[in-house]
């Protein structure tokens, strides 16, 4: 597991704590800073698998 992967994943429970917080409180500035988030933890998630597939290949090539 890479740090792409760690922050990305990290980030989107942020994001959905923030976006469950401001259903909640009825806040939807909050609500989509969350979704905003996630998206943007998911996107950085799905690099880090990409990297760590892309090594996981290189290691296996003779």
């Amino acid at each position: 597991m890479n740090k792409d992967q760690v922050k990305g994943r990290v980030d989107q429970v942020k994001g959905k704590v923030k976006d469950m917080a401001g259903k909640v409180t009825g806040n939807v500035s909050t609500q989509i800073k969350g979704k905003v988030e996630q998206v943007a933890g998911k996107t950085q998630a799905s690099f880090g698998d990409a990297k760590e597939q892309a090594k996981t290949a290189a290691k296996r090539r003779p």
